[in-house]
């Protein structure tokens, strides 16, 4: 019989990495894949203004709200607003950003499959005009 494992309490949160992230960003790393499943999963804060990098999942993301407010943003379409109980799937190998909006931080779980132990692949930061274009609004099914 395997037993579960369970762990209890808050995880320490880290700063996002400098290359990966514009403004001030906290992960807090909650679970690891653990084989042969390859999700993982974090919480991850960004103060108003504070977004990702351009970026891809070899086998997508999924997001969830919290709280606050946020943007996502899929290449070459308009950002979409995100709020609390929003969940929004990312497919994989699409490019793509997330952030706060310019006026609120957001909370998100940010959950993603590795694939040959790479759940992500970073590229360049989000320019402030790409990260500044009015948003697209709240819509179904946008990302």
């Amino acid at each position: 019989m395997t037993s579960l494992q369970v762990r209890r309490g808050v995880r320490p949160a880290a700063p996002g990495p400098a290359d990966c992230y514009t403004g001030r960003v906290r992960i807090e790393h909650l679970f690891s894949a653990h084989s042969p499943a390859r999700a993982s999963g974090a919480k991850v804060r960004m103060e108003a203004g504070a977004r990702s990098a351009w970026h891809s999942h070899p086998l997508g993301q999924t997001l969830v709200v919290l709280e606050g407010r946020g943007l996502v943003c899929r290449q070459d379409e308009p950002a979409v607003e995100l709020a609390p109980g929003d969940t929004v799937w990312i497919p994989p190998d699409v490019r793509h950003w997330h952030g706060a909006a310019p006026d609120s931080p957001v909370t998100h779980l940010s959950v993603c499959e590795a694939l040959d132990g790479r759940d992500a692949c970073w590229m360049e930061k989000v320019t402030d005009r790409e990260y500044l274009e009015p948003p697209a609004g709240r819509r179904e099914n946008d990302i």
